[in-house]
């Protein structure tokens, strides 16, 4: 099962931070609103970058690392590895 670490944009302009193991399916869920309560009122929602992980473990790790960067960190990481 391969995992993968994302990052989207919300029609507010804010990011969201989340793991998956099934990407399109995630989108999916996020498009209709069904993911996150916290992009539920953002939609709609475009992926801006992904990175894959070896397991569930390094994915949260990834997770957590990306979101305790700073804003300017991460849209820098999205225009790096875009």
């Amino acid at each position: 099962m391969d995992w993968t670490v994302y990052i989207l944009k919300c029609s507010d302009d804010s990011l969201y931070t989340g793991i998956t193991n099934d990407l399109e399916r995630r989108l999916a869920a996020h498009d209709s609103g069904a993911a996150s309560r916290y992009t539920r009122s953002r939609r709609p929602v475009r992926l801006a970058w992904s990175e894959p992980s070896a397991d569930r473990s390094a994915a949260l790790k990834r997770e957590a690392q990306i979101k305790n960067m700073s804003r300017p960190a991460k849209m820098e990481l999205i225009r790096r590895l875009a």
